[in-house]
């Protein structure tokens, strides 16, 4: 048996993930969406299919004090009506950009707002809502409106009456239909309610759900209605006679977009949660002064809009937003005209705020909190269109020319989208980490139009930091990157507009990274141990073309007590293939002994056997030879601590055995060739062994002295009419190592 001194601890049973083996000349490869969008847009696209594109142009129109914009309306003139908060104001902003407060309410917020045929504004507030009318300071207000002064602050050309209020808690939503009457969808009692030309309003549906959150109109004159509760979509006809279309997967409806063709696009955000109690939703905090307690607020609705920093003297209120307590993202649907609903587009990370469709019939969602817009082309096909530099893009209205004004918040800016591709973009990449010093040969592109490609390289991983100017890469000779070698690379596109439209489908780097040697972590033995190869993977990938993860797994083990196990940790900063070698060497001999040459697996075990009783060193060789030409491969090698292997039982000489009365005296010697005694036992007519220390005590030599009395069994009647007793003692003996021999003498008693 065999048993080691000093061991290093095994190492636990887990995956271990590295790359697959790689070898001479590598690839970067940047195709597929989840590669591009790492990179940095400006101008430029990101298709889920993959490639780039140039962006519709984003122009910044007007930047306003307020930090959240819920609404916005144009009229036929392209003036933009915005409904803002915090502080809550209505701005109109002209197609140039200039921007005047027109109405600041006592509100907290302006919700909701529409613009009607003749230019007149009807804005909707909350808490405690109430609907506004809005128009130019020389226009009749409506009979039965009441007059409301606006604050100073706001334009005197334009004056505001009270038009309708409906008693509920919230308002949430406004449209107006062909005949100008304006439907107002409200919380906390989930009514829309239906406010004719002549101001005369009625409760249009009841729903039991706690809000009705956005509205929509179709070509036929009914009402789309989407709710906060259960995630329902309603048709209501004319006449007010509603219908489920759909119930999502999601609780809230937070945007409604209907096509020419009929088709019903509707967003959904937040977790649905069983009982009739709902949910408590966290809100943001916003900058301005608690009206009320939040307790009396009652069941709230809404996205999570979270503001930017609000100073030291701001208060924190429980006021809900749109989509408050959303979470897990968001899902767009599609409800036919026959009304056979379909799953459209889903997002873990971005919450929909807003739908409309482009000059070009594309679905378009504005969403947060990275304030994306996603021009949605298909089923789960889209296209990463642009990023606002705001947190939220909160709705969308008609421009001139077949653009579309985009409004956002935190901060609340208004943007231009026209219907026209920008004339420039630009893309930077992610930076790549060679890991190792590398060289760079030629880069692949496929794309067509007009398009300009770029490299850089440096070795820290911020371009900033003194790398390598932009190099231009010449894709109509031959390709080569003329960068200097470096462990980090990148690459710049620029995309310039033109017939055909200029496009970009993939680009990959060749590389060749300087070679370095394995490196060891550590060499392991153990005794007792037999490792069993894995069955190798068929169609393995050694080419290193592609740096996709593999896993080590911990070879099986067997236990043999007269095997010792040997296992390593390596690695190889270039991933190559490695090969690796097994020596052994004895205590004080110069030659190391190959045990077994050209492994693959990184372990090995062998017999015992083969190693004379005494101490040893196991030394493992790395090679990285199969991923380099001859003469190019590096190798490393690493020794194990020493161990000891003693295969071999103690010997056991002279025992004897005597009578003594009535007492057996015992007398042996234990021998050991290499280790030290470490116990020994005895048994007396195969009674229970018995442990016996040495003539010292201590059993701490190589040879040891046992000379031992114990009372002799009483003989029973039978036995001792039968004649002379005799009397069989056996001992045995264990060495360091536990391994045993045992004898036995017989001695006849009187």
């Amino acid at each position: 048996m065999i048993r080691l001194r000093w061991l290093f601890v095994i190492f636990p049973i887990f995956l271990l993930l590295s790359l697959v083996f790689a070898e001479g000349t590598r690839t970067w490869e940047q195709s597929k969406f989840d590669d591009l969008i790492k990179g940095t847009t400006k101008g430029v696209a990101v298709r889920s299919t993959g490639g780039l594109e140039l962006a519709p142009a984003f122009t910044a129109l007007s930047t306003t004090p307020s930090t959240y914009i819920w609404s916005i309306a144009a009229d036929r003139d392209g003036n933009l009506f915005a409904a803002a908060g915090s502080p809550a104001r209505v701005y109109r902003i002209t197609p140039d950009g200039k921007s005047t407060v027109i109405f600041e309410p006592q509100e907290l917020q302006v919700q909701a707002l529409v613009v009607d045929k003749n230019g007149v504004i009807y804005a909707a507030t909350n808490p405690d809502g109430k609907i506004y009318k809005i128009e130019h300071a020389a226009t009749e207000n409506s009979a039965g409106s009441k007059k409301s002064t606006p604050k100073a602050t706001a334009d005197s050309a334009w004056s505001s009456s009270v038009y309708f209020e409906p008693g509920t808690k919230y308002i949430w939503d406004l449209v107006l239909d062909d005949a100008n009457n304006l439907y107002v969808a409200t919380g906390d009692h989930g009514e829309i309610f239906r406010v004719t030309p002549k101001g005369e309003h009625s409760t249009f549906f009841k729903s039991d759900e706690a809000h009705i959150r956005v509205m929509a109109i179709d070509a036929k004159g009914n009402l789309i209605a989407g709710s906060d509760g259960s995630g329902l979509v309603y048709r209501i006809s004319p006449g007010g006679e509603g219908f489920v279309l759909y119930s999502a997967p999601k609780k809230e409806i937070t945007a409604l977009a209907i096509d020419k063709a009929g088709n019903i696009y509707a967003s959904g955000v937040g977790e649905k949660h069983g009982g009739a109690t709902p949910p408590t939703f966290s809100s943001p905090v916003i900058s301005i002064p608690t009206p009320s307690s939040a307790a009396s607020m009652g069941p709230q609705s809404g996205i999570v809009i979270t503001a930017a920093p609000a100073s030291t003297s701001a208060t924190s209120i429980n006021f809900p937003t749109p989509g408050a307590g959303a979470a897990g993202g968001s899902e767009i649907y599609r409800i036919a005209p026959d009304g056979s609903p379909s799953h459209l587009w889903s997002s873990r990370e971005d919450i929909v705020y807003a739908l409309a469709f482009d000059p070009h019939g594309r679905l378009l969602a504005g969403t947060g909190n990275r304030g994306h817009v996603f021009a949605i082309s298909g089923e789960d096909e889209f296209t990463d269109l642009l990023k606002a530099s705001a947190t939220q893009v909160t709705a969308f209205a008609n421009a001139p020319k077949g653009g579309l004004y985009a409004s956002t918040s935190n901060l609340g800016k208004v943007f231009l989208l026209s219907a026209t591709p920008e004339s420039e973009g630009s893309y930077e990449s992610d930076v790549f980490d060679a890991h190792n010093f590398s060289r760079w040969g030629r880069a692949e592109f496929r794309g067509g139009g007009k398009v300009e490609l770029f490299a850089r390289s440096g070795n820290v991983d911020n371009p900033d930091r003194n790398w390598s100017p932009w190099q231009r890469i010449d894709l109509q000779k031959d390709n080569a990157i003329t960068v200097p070698p470096a462990r980090f690379i990148q690459w710049k596109t620029v995309l310039r507009s033109g017939d055909p439209a200029p496009r970009v489908e993939s680009v990959t780097i060749n590389y060749l990274p300087k070679n370095v040697a394995p490196d060891f972590d550590d060499v392991t033995v153990q005794a007792g141990v037999r490792y069993q190869s894995l069955p190798k993977t068929a169609g393995a990938d050694l080419t290193g073309s592609a740096q996709q993860p593999r896993f080590d797994t911990p070879p099986p083990t067997t236990h043999d007590r007269d095997a010792i196990g040997v296992k390593w940790t390596v690695h190889d900063d270039n991933d190559d293939q490695m090969v690796y070698s097994v020596y052994c060497r004895g205590d004080g001999d110069a030659r190391w002994l190959l045990l077994k040459d050209n492994l693959t697996d990184k372990f090995y075990s062998f017999d015992a056997s083969l190693l004379p009783d005494g101490g040893y060193t196991i030394k493992v060789v790395a090679s990285d030879a199969p991923s380099h030409s001859p003469g190019q491969a590096l190798t490393a090698e690493k020794e194990s601590a020493r161990f000891e292997v003693d295969s071999t039982a103690p010997q056991i000489e002279n025992l004897a055995a005597a009578i003594e009365g009535d007492n057996l005296h015992v007398t042996f010697r234990a021998v050991d060739s290499f280790s030290n005694i470490k116990r020994a036992e005895y048994s007396v007519d195969a009674g229970e062994w018995q442990f016996v220390e040495p003539a010292g005590q201590l059993s701490d030599s190589k040879t040891e002295n046992y000379d031992f009395r114990v009372n002799l069994p009483t003989p029973t009647t039978t036995a001792k009419a039968s004649g002379p007793l005799e009397h069989v003692v056996v001992v045995r003996v264990y060495d360091r190592y536990d391994n045993l021999s045992s004898a036995k003498t017989v001695i006849r008693g009187k």
